[in-house]
Order: C-alpha cells, then sequence, then structure tokens
C-alpha cells in the first residue's frame, strides 16, 4: 500500500519555494492536509494553489519563523480547521555567508535567529498538541555544514548542529508521547545553493529528489533520532559515536601520554552509539573501576 498520511496534517515551514515547496507537494501528494507556510505569503499561496489543484487540502500561511506569536497563531488556524497537528517539518533558512574574521555578529545572530531558534518557535507551538495525542513526527533540516564544517559558514554551521542536539534531547522527550524527532541533511538545488554550485552539479539535485526522507520520516513507521542524508537520488546516516578510548588515569604525563595516543583514543574500531549522554561518565566510571580492579 506504501506510505498513506491520508489523516494527517502537517506544517511545512519555508515551503514558498526550492526544498520546502518540494515537501509540502510530496506530503500533500500522499494524503496529508498541509500548513504551506513562508515568509513570503504569496509564495506559499501558489504552492498550495498546486497543491489544490492536484486534489490536495491545503492552508496558506504567510509567516516568520522568528516570530513566535505568529508561528502560534498559524498552529491555531491549522487546529481551528483540521483539529490535529501531526506532522512539522522545519525547513525555513537563510545564509548569510562570510569568514568568520569578516562576519559581522548580526549576521551570525540573525541565522542563529531563523535557523535554530525559527525551530524552536514552531517546535514549541506544536509540542503541546502532539503529546496530548500521542503522536508527533517532527524534522529538522540541519546540514552537512554543520556535521562536517564548511569555508565561510561559521554561523550557519553552529545552527544547523545545534538542531541535531535539540533533535537529541527532544526525542528522548517525546518518545513516551509517540513524538519521533529527525534531522534531515539534504543536497539541493534552491535559491540559497544556486551560488554555491555549478550548473552541471545543480542539475543533478532537484529539491524533490530529497523529498522521500520527508515522506518516509513522517510516517507511522518512522525512525527517532536519526540523521538521514539526501541529495541526487542517493541516502545516507550520519551518526554520532564515541570510541572505545583508553583509560590514562591521572598524573602530572597524562597529558603527553594522550597526546602521543591520541591515535588509539580516536581508534573506531567497536565505537558505539550513546542511548543518552550520561553513558559518557557511566561509561567513564566503569573504565576507571575496571582499571582500579586489575591494580
Amino acid at each position: 500500500m506504501g506510505i498513506e498520511l491520508g489523516t494527517r496534517v502537517a506544517i511545512v515551514t519555508g515551503a514558498g519555494g526550492g526544498l520546502g515547496a518540494a515537501h509540502a507537494v510530496a506530503l500533500a501528494a500522499r494524503g496529508a492536509k498541509v500548513v504551506v507556510a513562508d515568509l513570503n505569503g504569496d509564495a506559499a499561496a501558489e504552492v498550495c494553489a498546486r497543491i489544490e489543484a492536484a486534489g490536495g487540502e491545503a492552508m496558506a500561511c504567510g509567516v516568520s519563523v522568528a516570530d513566535f506569536a505568529g508561528v502560534q497563531a498559524m498552529c491555531e488556524a491549522a487546529l481551528s480547521r483540521w483539529g490535529r497537528i501531526d506532522i512539522l517539518v522545519n525547513n525555513a533558512g537563510i545564509l548569510r555567508d562570510r569568514t568568520f574574521a569578516k562576519m559581522e555578529l548580526d549576521d551570525f545572530r540573525l541565522v542563529l535567529e531563523v535557523h535554530l531558534m525559527g525551530s524552536v518557535n514552531c517546535t514549541k507551538a506544536v509540542w503541546d498538541t502532539m503529546r496530548a495525542q500521542n503522536y508527533g513526527r517532527i524534522i529538522f533540516t540541519t546540514s552537512s555544514s554543520g556535521l562536517y564544517g564548511n569555508f565561510g559558514q561559521a554561523n550557519y554551521s553552529a545552527a544547523k548542529m545545534g538542531l541535531v542536539g535539540l533533535m537529541q534531547t527532544l526525542a528522548i522527550e517525546g518518545e513516551r508521547y509517540g513524538i519521533r524527532v529527525n534531522c534531515l541533511a539534504p543536497s539541493a538545488a534552491t535559491g540559497m545553493t544556486n551560488e554555491l554550485y555549478s550548473p552541471e552539479m545543480l542539475a543533478g539535485l532537484g529539491p524533490d529528489l530529497v523529498s522521500p526522507v520527508i515522506v518516509a520520516l513522517s510516517s507511522e513507521d518512522a525512525p527517532s533520532r536519526a540523521i538521514l542524508l539526501a541529495g541526487a537520488g542517493s541516502f545516507e546516516q550520519a551518526h554520532v559515536t564515541m570510541t572505545q578510548g583508553l583509560y590514562l588515569g591521572e598524573g602530572e604525563g597524562v597529558a603527553d601520554t594522550l597526546l602521543a595516543r591520541l591515535g588509539e583514543v580516536a581508534a573506531r574500531e567497536g565505537e558505539a552509539i550513546p542511548a543518552r549522554g550520561e553513558e559518557q561518565y557511566r561509561y567513564e566510571m566503569s573504565m576507571r573501576a575496571a582499571h582500579m580492579v586489575r591494580a
């Protein structure tokens, strides 16, 4: 039968074009009722009209994700019309690329405000609704720039990696309420990336090739705490892991030994994906205890 979203209501931010529009159309094609949210209300209305012309149901909303009151009003309108909110796709974003040496702090703050705090605003606005209905699917748009770094994007990278940390904790807090939280790192030809890649590369990076991740992560069988990467029809997953490391104890020479043996500390054989942050210190204490027993 495939993924069916006929009983679901979705909000997609930054949906007036590019990836957001592709996500909104893809969700609507699976039956979801979609709030098409964008700072440009006219662009949102055009995407809404496309969905309705194809037989879907949608509502356009011109809103800035940085405006919490506006985001709350959007969610109230969706609840008034459809009675629930099941899916939130946090996609809205901007770029203010410069090297860190030349970057104004106002541009750093602005990118954090839109990408990170904008996602926080939207998620906070739907969180109680999802908890009350014991169901929710939340997707944050991270980036390989956040996961791995990119020249001239310190602000963007910080915001995008911040979303990974937000996902990790909200997935834990939302688990008992049936809320699953994931991240998508897309590669796509959009208004934000047209200046970054050659025309030849952009030709193979259609936004619609990324949207299957959104459909999958919006489904009842979606995972939680996954970081999926997608572009050009290819799909990958990133992991934040912890190596087995070394126990070096204490004393004046530990720093020197650590530096000399960093390769062993970084060895990836047997690395693990901690279920929670507390597993770090629990593991470290177990390493210490095991050493004390041997001593």
